[in-house]
C-alpha cells in the first residue's frame, strides 16, 4: 500500500540544470501560488532565496519587507512557500529579541517574521528598540550587537552576531524607516475576481519545492567561494549609495546565473528602487519636490512666501490643504525648508516689500542634493516654432496616435500669382505646454492653405 497521500505527487531529484533555468525554475514556482503586483517581482524574489544560501558571502543582506493596504493581500503566502527554498528558515510571528541572539550564534539561519506590524506599530505598546536594532545591524556582515550576560557577580559583555536575511510582512505604514532603506518592499495586493493562484497544499509545496532549494544550496555552494567573495556588480546608474549595498547581493547572483538573469534584475532593481523613491518621500522631499515643480511651472527665480501657500493649497491632490489636519502656512513651510538649509529672505515684488524664496542657492542646492534629477523634455521630439492654427487647418483624424514626425518645407508662392496650395505630409507635432489650443497629437494634415502662414 502506497504511503504517498492522495494527491501528493513524488517528485525525484531533478537533474543538474544551468543556473538561469534553475532560476527560472524558482521563479515559476512561486508565482503558482501567488498574484504578484508586477512582473518583477517573481525574479527579484528568485534571486532573493538564492542569496540565502550564499549570505555568508556578501557584505550585505538586504531585507526582505512584504506589505499591503489590507489583510489577506497573500503576504503570509510568500512567506509559507519561502520557507521551502531559503537557506535554514525560522517563521515566527513572535519571538523575543534574546532568544534571536541565541539562534543566531550556531550561524546566520532566515528569520521569517509575519504580522511585524504588530510588533513596531504604536499601539502594540511596549519597547522594540532592541528588535529594531537587531533588525538593522544584521544587515552587514560584521555586525555584532553587546549585551550583559550572567548574574551580578558573573556579569560580562557578550557580543552577538546578528547577520542573517531577513523577510517581514505586516500591514503598511508601521515599518521603521531604519529598516525601509535597508530592504526591499513589495506592496502585495488582494486578488481581483478575475486573478487566480494555486491552492497551497503545505506537503505538495514542501515535496515540489526540495529539489529546487538543493539545487540553489549545490550550485552556490559550488561556485560561492570563487565567484562571489567580493564580487561588484555593475550597477543601473539609478541605483546608488545604500540602495546598491541592497542590490549587490542579488545583482551578484544574477551575473553568475548568465542568461537573461544579469538584465532582468537590473531591471527589477530600478523598478524597486524607482517605487521606493516615490513611496517613501518625506513631508521635506515632498516639498521640495513640489517646489521645484512650481518654480518650473510658472518659469519664476522668486516667488513669495504667500503665492508659494497659495499655489501648493490650491492643487487638492497634492494635499498640502490638508497637512496633519491643518493647511501648510508659512510657518510649517520654514520650518521644513529649514531642514535642508533653506531659509526665506525678503523680496521686492511690484513695488513691494515682502518674505519669500529665491530659487539661486540654497533651495537649488537643495533640489540637487535631495531630488533626482528632473525629467527633460526629448530635445528630438521638441517643437522649436509653432505658427497659429486656423481653421485652414482640416482634416486632422486618430487623435490618440502619434506617427513620426515628418515636416515638409514650407512653399512660398511668388508674390504676383494666386496663391498655391503647399501640402504637408505624415506631420506630427509634440505639444508643448506652452501651446495649449494645438491638439495633443496630430497623425495626418492636408490641405494647408498659402494664408494660413506655413510652416516655419
Amino acid at each position: 500500500m502506497s504511503t504517498t497521500p492522495a494527491g501528493l505527487r513524488a517528485v525525484p531529484d531533478l537533474p543538474a540544470i544551468a543556473p538561469a533555468e534553475l532560476l527560472d525554475q524558482v521563479a515559476a514556482f512561486v508565482s503558482r501560488f501567488s498574484v504578484f503586483p508586477d512582473r518583477h517581482t517573481a525574479p527579484m524574489l528568485a534571486l532573493w532565496y538564492a542569496h540565502t544560501h550564499a549570505v555568508q558571502h556578501f557584505y550585505t543582506t538586504p531585507r526582505l519587507i512584504l506589505d499591503s493596504a489590507e489583510p489577506g493581500s497573500g503576504k503570509t503566502r510568500v512567506l509559507e512557500v519561502a520557507q521551502y527554498l531559503v537557506r535554514k528558515p525560522e517563521m515566527t510571528i513572535s519571538i523575543t529579541t534574546a532568544a534571536i541572539f541565541r539562534m543566531l550564534c550556531d550561524g546566520p539561519v532566515t528569520l521569517l517574521f509575519d504580522e511585524i506590524d504588530a510588533v513596531f506599530s504604536p499601539k502594540g505598546g511596549g519597547n522594540n528598540e532592541d528588535l529594531r536594532g537587531l533588525l538593522n545591524s544584521g544587515y552587514k556582515r560584521s555586525a555584532t550587537v553587546s549585551r550583559c550576560v550572567g548574574d551580578a557577580s558573573r556579569m560580562k559583555v557578550e557580543r552577538f552576531p546578528v547577520f542573517a536575511p531577513v523577510a517581514l510582512a505586516g500591514i503598511a505604514g508601521a515599518m521603521p524607516a531604519t529598516i525601509t532603506t535597508r530592504a526591499i518592499t513589495v506592496h502585495m495586493r488582494r486578488r481581483a475576481p478575475h486573478e487566480r493562484a494555486e491552492a497551497f497544499r503545505e506537503r505538495r509545496v514542501e515535496n515540489e519545492a526540495t529539489p529546487l532549494r538543493e539545487q540553489l544550496a549545490a550550485w552556490l555552494d559550488r561556485v560561492g567561494e570563487d565567484h562571489l567573495v567580493g564580487a561588484e556588480p555593475l550597477m543601473p546608474e539609478q541605483v546608488t549609495d545604500r540602495a546598491a549595498e541592497v542590490w549587490e547581493p542579488l545583482l551578484a547572483i544574477a551575473d553568475l546565473a548568465g542568461g537573461h538573469w544579469p538584465d532582468t534584475a537590473r531591471a527589477a532593481a530600478v523598478h524597486f528602487v524607482g517605487q521606493a523613491t516615490e513611496t517613501g518621500t518625506s513631508v521635506g522631499t515632498r516639498l521640495l519636490a513640489d517646489l521645484r515643480a512650481l518654480f518650473t511651472a510658472h518659469e519664476a527665480e522668486r516667488m513669495a512666501t504667500s503665492d508659494i501657500i497659495g499655489r501648493l493649497c490650491a492643487d487638492e491632490e497634492a494635499g498640502w490643504a490638508d497637512l496633519d489636519g491643518r493647511p501648510l502656512d508659512a510657518r510649517r513651510l520654514a520650518r521644513e525648508l529649514a531642514r535642508y538649509g533653506v531659509r526665506p529672505g525678503p523680496l521686492r515684488i511690484g513695488g513691494h516689500v515682502t518674505k519669500g524664496y529665491h530659487v539661486d542657492g540654497a533651495l537649488s542646492d537643495a533640489f540637487a542634493r535631495y531630488l533626482p534629477p528632473a525629467t527633460e523634455p526629448d530635445p528630438s521630439g521638441a517643437v522649436t516654432t509653432v505658427t497659429p492654427v486656423t481653421s485652414q487647418v482640416r482634416g486632422v483624424t486618430d487623435p490618440d496616435r502619434v506617427t513620426a514626425a515628418s515636416v515638409t518645407p514650407p512653399v512660398e508662392p511668388p508674390p504676383d500669382t494666386p496663391p498655391e496650395r503647399a501640402t504637408v505630409t505624415e506631420a506630427a507635432v509634440t505639444p508643448r505646454s506652452s501651446v495649449t489650443p494645438l491638439a495633443r497629437h496630430v497623425t495626418a494634415v492636408t490641405d494647408v492653405t498659402a494664408t494660413s502662414g506655413g510652416a516655419r
